[in-house]
């Protein structure tokens, strides 16, 4: 990376972030740490407001007007990847905004750099209509930023079946299926649940808080620590 882009990186980083160690930067951007100290004194002899100091952090004083820097042809391919995916994957919601961020994309690169937007061959595909994806998942990514309670009917890998009212905390994808992570009012405790094997779905008009020992984080840490109880 040449160092005039380097340093246009390191406000942009700044600008997004409250405080930022040296050692944060130096890894994002894979120099030394004594790198960051020589760019954050030039930066701030050029005027951009930098302030921090090394072992504490850096921030900017004050919000920059900057435009963003323009995309290179690989993160321009990642952007048409993950779009491609959202599309198949990621209910009809997202698949849409996805096209419409490449859209956005499209309209403001350099009409040299529109080829790329094509020229990837990598793809993800999926054939057939499947509820889950069409209707279920935007219901329960609604529902998690609502913090709207939902019932749901569920059919389990034995066919057993069970009606549930569960707080939604996060969704997950694997590949081939998503599954909703929640606190199952019932068992009082977390589940998760196959977003293809519910039947039926209602969103409440109840909502929730996330109490401690039942938010999306302390099912993380358990996940993390080995637990297999999901």
């Amino acid at each position: 990376m040449r160092r005039a882009d380097r340093l246009f990186q390191l406000v942009q980083i700044l600008r997004n972030k409250r405080l930022v160690t040296a050692r944060e930067l130096a890894d994002r951007l894979e120099v030394s740490e004594r790198t960051i100290y020589r760019d954050m004194q030039d930066l701030s002899l050029s005027g951009v407001p930098v302030e921090g100091e090394a072992g504490v952090g850096y921030h900017l004083r004050y919000s920059l007007d900057i435009p963003p820097l323009m995309f290179s042809a690989a993160e321009i391919e990642a952007l048409v990847v993950g779009a491609r995916m959202l599309k198949a994957w990621g209910g009809s919601e997202l698949g849409s905004s996805a096209q419409s961020v490449l859209d956005k994309v499209h309209a403001v690169i350099p009409a040299e750099l529109h080829h790329h937007l094509e020229a990837s061959r990598l793809y993800a595909m999926r054939f057939g209509a499947r509820e889950d994806l069409e209707t279920t998942l935007d219901t329960c990514r609604h529902a998690i930023a609502a913090r709207r309670l939902l019932r749901l009917d569920y059919q389990r890998a034995d066919d057993a079946a069970s009606q549930r009212e569960v707080k939604p905390l996060g969704l997950f994808f694997w590949g081939n299926v998503w599954t909703l992570t929640a606190w199952c009012e019932l068992r009082h405790d977390f589940r998760t649940f196959r977003l293809d094997r519910i039947r039926q779905l209602e969103t409440l008009a109840q909502t929730f808080e996330e109490l401690p020992g039942q938010r999306l984080s302390d099912f993380v840490t358990l996940m993390q620590s080995g637990c297999e109880d999901f």
